[in-house]
């Protein structure tokens, strides 16, 4: 069941008759506490959702005139598209030129492609019978039209579908998806009317976004990126490049890390884009599997420049170590 106006007025904390910033002020403040960028608790999510589900009840009751249904409903069909976006179009908003056509059933022949009014056989001129050539030509004999099957007349053809049944009617749209669109989201806009080039009826378009080879979007709106790095890069706390949807950004490596958090660079809070929430990114440091002769000998220097006393688990082993080695037996012995 679809979340009710009044309820959605409680979700968001503000009394019905609230303005359109004072309800999206309201969900600002939700939001900035809830959202699972923010907010570490399990319930976070579901929470966000009932949050969203409650912003958008409201914002669709304030654009619609209240006691009149959308005139979609009525004033034509509504036709369904599925429009496939970059994860970056989605972000940041795009415009996009949708074409189509539609196919109407013909009015004026009931779909069959011809008229009800008959008219002169033009097979047989109306005679119903046709002469057939026999013995070279020198004899013939009659036989039934097979164009109007003897009766002299048929059916006019259709003029305003051309005989077909149906019309074809093309239709173009400049529809602009603003930033945050996610997969599933449904947008409705008005099919403008032939005049100005679209149709009479509404457009429905479900949000589909292709897969990205860097980006991922989890079901709580958080954008999240994975990347290998340089094993000794990220040992020594190098600085790197990482991709975000704004450009390649600088971020310095910790050896004790593998998850950063990259404040503001994520995915839109709102469709006007103008906060957005925060970026993960994962690092994933990796090691040659077998070593340059160059590499291996620096390795060999850093074990031995390596001290005991640089990590406590090393150094709480090596006193284990030694107090053991004082009891063991010798191999001597």
């Amino acid at each position: 069941m679809g979340l009710g106006l009044d309820d959605a007025y409680v979700e968001l904390g503000v009394s019905p008759g609230a303005s359109e910033s004072e309800v999206k002020a309201a969900w600002r403040r939700l939001v900035s506490r809830w959202h699972p960028d923010r907010n570490a608790s399990a319930d976070a999510a579901a929470l966000m959702q009932r949050i969203n589900r409650a912003y958008d009840r409201i914002r669709l009751a304030l654009v619609e005139p209240a006691g009149h249904p959308a005139p979609a409903a009525t004033s034509g069909p509504v036709v369904h598209r599925r429009v496939r976006l970059s994860v970056e179009q989605a972000a940041l908003g795009v415009t996009r030129l949708l074409r189509g056509k539609l196919i109407h059933h013909c009015t004026g022949c009931d779909g069959e492609g011809l008229l009800r009014t008959m008219t002169q056989c033009p097979a047989c001129e109306g005679a119903g019978t046709t002469r057939s050539p026999m013995w070279f030509g020198w004899v013939s004999s009659r036989e039934a039209c097979g164009t109007c099957e003897g009766s002299g007349t048929v059916r006019e053809s259709c003029s305003a579908c051309d005989g077909r049944g149906h019309a074809v009617q093309r239709y173009r749209r400049s529809v602009r998806f603003p930033a945050g669109v996610r997969a599933g989201e449904v947008l409705t806009i008005d099919g403008a009317g032939p005049g100005a080039g679209g149709f009479d009826g509404s457009l429905e378009m479900a949000v589909e976004l292709t897969p990205h080879p860097f980006f991922t979007l989890d079901d709580h709106g958080t954008l999240r990126c994975q990347m290998p790095v340089d094993g000794f890069a990220w040992l020594a706390e190098a600085w790197i490049d990482v991709p975000t949807l704004g450009g390649l950004q600088h971020m310095r490596l910790r050896r004790n890390r593998h998850v950063y958090r990259l404040r503001g660079q994520g995915w839109p809070l709102d469709h006007d884009g103008a906060e957005r929430g925060d970026q993960i990114v994962t690092v994933v440091p990796t090691f040659p599997d077998h070593p340059a002769p160059g590499q291996q000998a620096l390795l060999e220097q850093l074990v031995a420049l390596a001290s005991p006393q640089d990590a406590k688990a090393t150094r709480e082993w090596d006193t284990r170590l030694r107090a053991w080695a004082t009891r063991a037996p010798r191999h001597d012995e």
